[in-house]
């Protein structure tokens, strides 16, 4: 992946992202998993800037790896994505309101993440080129 530029940042941001349905409830089955995707895309309408790169949609977990540009706090892109997903699946999917009767989401409270990204290597060779970058002797590749 080419590192992505924005009006004040270069930036090469990738996270692999996973949460889970509440209770650990199976409720991902094939319809379900099919409009989930949609909706994915459908957030992405809003943001055209997140970019989703994989995503594994389980019975009861979620798992994507997403580029998000550095403006953005990845707890506020989950929270996004988590709260605009729920909200929809409930509303096309009558049995969830059975399932979570509570009045709460279908999603668990929290969610993992993990930085994806360029090597110890890559960034050594990255700060011992700037110096000669910077007196314009050398071509940066990432």
């Amino acid at each position: 992946m080419k590192a992505r530029k924005s009006a004040h940042a270069v930036y090469k941001t990738q996270y692999h992202i996973v949460w889970i349905t509440r209770y650990r409830r199976k409720i991902l089955v094939k319809g379900v998993r099919k409009y989930l995707e949609v909706k994915l895309q459908e957030v992405r309408k809003y943001h055209p800037d997140w970019e989703y790169i994989e995503k594994g949609i389980a019975v009861d977990h979620v798992h994507l790896h997403m580029i998000i540009p550095p403006k953005y706090a990845v707890s506020k892109v989950v929270e996004s994505i988590k709260s605009n997903t729920s909200k929809a699946l409930k509303e096309k999917f009558g049995f969830l309101e059975k399932v979570y009767w509570d009045g709460e989401g279908i999603w668990g409270t929290g969610y993992f993440v993990s930085t994806v990204g360029i090597n110890e290597e890559t960034i050594k060779r990255y700060v011992e080129m700037q110096g000669r970058e910077d007196a314009g002797q050398a071509e940066l590749e990432i």
